[in-house]
């Protein structure tokens, strides 16, 4: 069974506990964790590749079924060898100079997984730093439109959830996330 991390940032909200930890979010126990997907689902680099070698040929197979996802929009799936019940797969933005643009798609990255969560009754989440590996995004913006985005939708209908973490693959990471809770006043 693995550890729980110990968290970087931590705040509640709502009856909501809100976390930021370094960790490799294959190994989390959560009902869902968030995959930074690409529009083919199919698998790609970084944590999208991670949780399709960790959860096993299954995942990939239930991927082939969804025909793709939008960018802005999520899809779930099951979780199948990961410890985590179903893993919901976002298409993040790629970086460009249209910045509200990027911002929005970002956003709804969040608010689509939340709502997903909450319509199958979920308690608790795991999100990466969605687009801020090849796709570009600025990793503090990005953190920043996460947080802020989750504190939102959380304030308004925290609906089933009891626990969202924000799994950052590094220190670094963690520490725009941590910075986020004291903007947002968490």
């Amino acid at each position: 069974m693995p550890a729980r991390p110990a968290p970087l940032a931590r705040a509640s909200l709502s009856g909501v506990a809100l976390e930021v930890v370094a960790a490799d979010i294959t190994t989390l126990e959560v009902d869902a964790i968030v995959n930074a997907a690409n529009t083919s689902l199919l698998g790609g680099g970084g944590v999208d590749g991670a949780i399709h070698r960790a959860a096993g040929k299954e995942l990939l197979a239930e991927c082939r079924t969804l025909g793709g996802c939008e960018t802005g929009d999520v899809k779930i799936t099951r979780g199948y060898r990961l410890p985590a019940r179903y893993v919901i797969h976002a298409v993040g933005p790629v970086w460009s100079k249209d910045e509200r643009r990027s911002d929005r798609l970002l956003a709804s990255c969040y608010e689509r997984a939340l709502a997903i969560a909450r319509v199958n009754e979920l308690n608790s989440i795991a999100f990466p730093a969605i687009s801020t590996g090849v796709y570009r995004f600025p990793p503090e913006r990005a953190a920043k439109i996460a947080v802020e985005t989750v504190k939102r939708d959380i304030e308004k209908n925290a609906g089933s959830l009891r626990r969202v973490v924000f799994c950052c693959f590094s220190e670094t990471a963690g520490q725009y996330h941590s910075a986020a809770f004291k903007a947002c006043e968490l």
